[in-house]
C-alpha cells in the first residue's frame, strides 16, 4: 500500500516508538496521522508539531470500547477513512508468579498488563479493520494494513515478564487467524517484534543499566534507532506480500532471563 495521504491510525502514539513512527509516516510517507494515547499534553503537542491538516489527537484509554469507539468516529469525521493501524500502546508492570512470601502474586496485575497489551490492542485492530473494509481496494485490491508491536519477550521473557511475555505471545497470535479471516477484505495483518531501542525513557536510564542492555545486543552492539523501527512498519505496510508474519528487529538479541 502506498502510504502518501494514506490514513495511519497509532495507539500509543503520543511517545516513545508511536511517536517516533507517526513523524515518520508525516515527513517521509506523506500518510496522515490519528495518535491514540492517554497523555493528552504529549498528544497535543506532537499534532502542533506534525500540523493540524496531517495529524490528530484522541485521547483514548485502549481498555475502554468505548474510547476506542469514540476515536475511531472522530478519526473518520476529521479524516474520513483509515487505511493503516499500528498498534504500539503498551505497558510493561514486572511481577513474579510468586511473590516474596512464596505466595501466588494477585491476579490484578496479569490482568491489567493482558488487558492493554493484548485486548486493548485487539479492540483498536478490529475497530480499524471494521473501517477498512469500507475503503475502495487500490490497485493491488488492498483496503488496508494492520501492524501490531509485540516484543523479544514473546519468545524469551524474562523472570518477572510473565504476564508481559504471555501478552506479546498472544499478539502474535493474532497474525495467522487475522491475515486469513482479513485477506478476502484486502487487510493484511502482521506484527513486529522489536528489541533494545534508544527511546527516551531507555536514555534516560542509568549509564550501567543501558550497558548490560546494549550487552545483550548481539549485532551491532547498539540500541536501535527509532527511524530503524518506524521504516520496517512502512516496510510492512507498503509490501504488499508481507501477511500473516512477525518481523524480530533486534540486533540477534537473546534475552537472558536476568
Amino acid at each position: 500500500m502506498n502510504l502518501t495521504n494514506k490514513v495511519v491510525v497509532i495507539s500509543g502514539g503520543a511517545s516513545g516508538l508511536g511517536l517516533a513512527t507517526a513523524q515518520y509516516m508525516v515527513r517521509n510517507k506523506g500518510a496522515k496521522v490519528a495518535l491514540l494515547d492517554m497523555n493528552q499534553e504529549a498528544g497535543e503537542a506532537a499534532v502542533a508539531d506534525l500540523g493540524k491538516d496531517k495529524a490528530m489527537f484522541c485521547r483514548t484509554d485502549v481498555t475502554s470500547e468505548e474510547d476506542v469507539d469514540n476515536a475511531i468516529a472522530a478519526i473518520i469525521d476529521g479524516f474520513g477513512a483509515i487505511h493503516a493501524d499500528i498498534n504500539a500502546a503498551g505497558i510493561v508492570a514486572p511481577a513474579k508468579i510468586l511473590n516474596r512470601e512464596g505466595k501466588a502474586s494477585a491476579l490484578a496485575n496479569f490482568k491489567a498488563v493482558i488487558n492493554v497489551n493484548l485486548i486493548g490492542l485487539y479492540t483498536v485492530m478490529s475497530k480499524c479493520a471494521e473501517k477498512m473494509a469500507l475503503n475502495e481496494p487500490d490497485e493491488k485490491g488492498e483496503r488496508g494494513v494492520i501492524v501490531n508491536v509485540s516484543s523479544g519477550a514473546a519468545w524469551e521473557g524474562q523472570i518477572g515478564q510473565s504476564a508481559y511475555g504471555a501478552s506479546k505471545s498472544g499478539v502474535n497470535g493474532l497474525n495467522i487467524p487475522a491475515a486469513r479471516e482479513f485477506g478476502k477484505l484486502g487487510i493484511r495483518v502482521n506484527s513486529i517484534a522489536p528489541g533494545m531501542f534508544a527511546t527516551p525513557m531507555v536514555e534516560s536510564l542509568d549509564a550501567k543499566v543501558s550497558e548490560a542492555l546494549i550487552a545483550m545486543c548481539e549485532a551491532p552492539k547498539r540500541m536501535g534507532n527509532m527511524e530503524e523501527f518506524a521504516s520496517t512498519c512502512a516496510f510492512l505496510i507498503e509490501n504488499s506480500y508481507m501477511n500473516g508474519r512477525y518481523i524480530r528487529l533486534d540486533a540477534a538479541t537473546i534475552l537472558q532471563a536476568r
